[in-house]
């Protein structure tokens, strides 16, 4: 849904590009006001506060904002319309909990390449701090290209911290 608001956004942009007509630009601003209404708030990421990132392939990767785990139904990261989304059960938020990726319990991932769309059914989560409404954890996986064209990369030194307070 976001991959098909985000064509429609470019779209009108590239149909305005040398064009100075003011209400094509209106419409343009008015479309980017709309998908913003329509996707839950994230909350910016901050030292200490909202976190997650990881090295993609070896190259660092932050998120700026993550939703909240009770509005989104996962862990999920995200930055510039690129994106990791873990899996998310509030009771399984204990220390020491691992959560193993699998078919059934995978990783989603979104990112701005020939893929675009990633899956991890391969690899690990692990809960390794839980105080009061903070939960942190670390998290690896193997990334397979969605559809299966062979395609893989590695997330690696992953880490997250959020809170399981419910968020109005």
């Amino acid at each position: 849904m976001k991959q098909i608001i985000s064509i429609l956004l470019i779209s009108i942009l590239l149909h305005s590009c040398g064009n100075s007509n003011s209400k094509t630009v209106s419409e343009a601003k008015q479309l980017a006001a709309a998908i913003k209404q329509m996707q839950p708030g994230g909350i910016a990421t901050t030292e200490g506060g909202w976190t997650m990132t990881a090295k993609i392939d070896g190259k660092d990767w932050a998120a700026s904002s993550l939703i909240p785990p009770d509005r989104a139904g996962k862990i999920f990261g995200e930055n510039n319309g690129e994106n990791i989304s873990l899996p998310y059960e509030r009771g399984g938020m204990v220390v020491g909990k691992k959560i193993t990726f699998s078919t059934s319990n995978a990783v989603d991932m979104a990112r701005h390449d020939d893929v675009a769309l990633w899956e991890g059914y391969a690899g690990e989560m692990e809960i390794t701090k839980a105080e009061g409404e903070w939960v942190e954890g670390k998290f690896f996986f193997t990334g397979s290209a969605f559809g299966d064209s062979g395609k893989t990369l590695e997330v690696t030194d992953g880490f997250f911290r959020i809170s399981t307070q419910q968020k109005k």
